[in-house]
């Protein structure tokens, strides 16, 4: 297993510092944000696109340190139903075009949220009542969601890219696993999962539980920790919209790995990981509030250091598997049996 890092994780920082760090830090892949809700700053999308020697020397400066380039980040909503959508869906094909042309197989994105038919604003639907809603999220799915993707399958095929990965968010129709199995059922393999705890986490969804669900549907992992305060929950839900910078104040708060959940929990999502075969990057993403950028980032290399295995390759050191009951409709998985 590999420790990588999203770029946006050090947004106040240049490229050459952002790879010098990296280096320092001995990660070993970065996730590369390149436009729509990110401002990308250390990757020039449209120039990338038109030089070949842009690239070359992008790749030939993290090459030096041994680097290499988890996946590209385009996340955004491509089906918003207005001009924002006509945007971020331009940046999402350049994107998966640069990936193309780079031969970085993964391309990292949310599903989008369509509005109700005629809104100008997207609209997320959480609830199954009153009834218009239903009709609101049968139109989003039928007509906007699986077209799209369909098309947006078809061309990152065409340029030879299998792996979009979709991370389970709010505010997006693919924000848990059935939503994730729905649009994969519909639209073929190329869709899985970049899978970040940390939404399931406060959405209220037991994360290893949603990883032993999706099992080989995981194509890249976000390492990302949520903190839900259970005073302010309890009171209030988790339902929340304290903006984020009044933390103290919230239900939940995004924060530095091994803050919200402690090494037992990590490993055993790490077990449950490599029980359904994943044996790939964890790519840092730091969002917490309360610590400076670089603080939370070495925070969270040191603690991955301490959880992640190397799977053996087969052979009589391979490790010993154990079978665990699932939840009824869930299919089972593996576990690994403690020595």
């Amino acid at each position: 297993m590999k420790i990588g890092m999203i770029t946006d994780s050090l947004p106040g920082t240049d490229f050459n510092t952002l790879v010098a760090t990296a280096a320092r830090l001995k990660l070993d892949m970065l996730e590369f944000a390149c436009g729509n809700w990110s401002s990308a700053p250390h990757l020039k999308l449209d120039r990338m696109l038109e030089s070949d020697a842009e690239r070359r020397n992008f790749k030939a400066r993290l090459d030096e340190h041994g680097i290499g380039i988890s996946a590209l980040n385009c996340s955004g909503n491509p089906v918003h139903p207005g001009e924002a959508g006509r945007r971020h869906d331009a940046v999402t094909r350049k994107t998966i075009k640069l990936a193309s042309l780079m031969g970085v197989e993964r391309v990292v994105m949310m599903s989008g949220c369509p509005g109700a038919k005629g809104d100008s604003s997207a609209n997320w639907i959480t609830t199954e009542w009153p009834l218009e809603v239903r009709e609101i999220l049968r139109w989003q799915w039928d007509e906007v969601l699986i077209p799209y993707w369909r098309d947006l399958v078809a061309y990152a095929n065409g340029l030879g890219i299998r792996k979009l990965c979709l991370e389970l968010h709010g505010h997006q129709n693919v924000y848990n696993v059935r939503t994730m199995l729905r649009l994969r059922d519909a639209v073929g393999e190329t869709v899985g999962a970049n899978f970040d705890p940390s939404h399931l986490m406060w959405m209220g969804a037991d994360p290893l539980a949603a990883a032993r669900a999706l099992g080989a549907a995981i194509y890249h992992v976000h390492a990302k920790d949520t903190r839900v305060d259970p005073v302010i929950a309890g009171v209030n839900g988790v339902i929340e919209t304290t903006p984020g910078d009044r933390f103290q104040n919230r239900a939940w708060n995004y924060i530095t790995l091994g803050y919200g959940h402690g090494e037992s929990w990590w490993r055993e999502f790490v077990a449950v990981l490599a029980a359904a075969g994943y044996d790939d990057v964890f790519s840092i993403e730091h969002e917490d509030p309360m610590l400076s950028a670089l603080e939370g980032v070495e925070k969270s290399v040191a603690f991955l250091q301490n959880v992640l295995i190397n799977l053996p390759q087969g052979g009589s050191g391979a490790p010993r598997f154990a079978p665990r009951v699932a939840p009824q409709g869930v299919p089972q998985v593996t576990h690994p049996v403690a020595h």
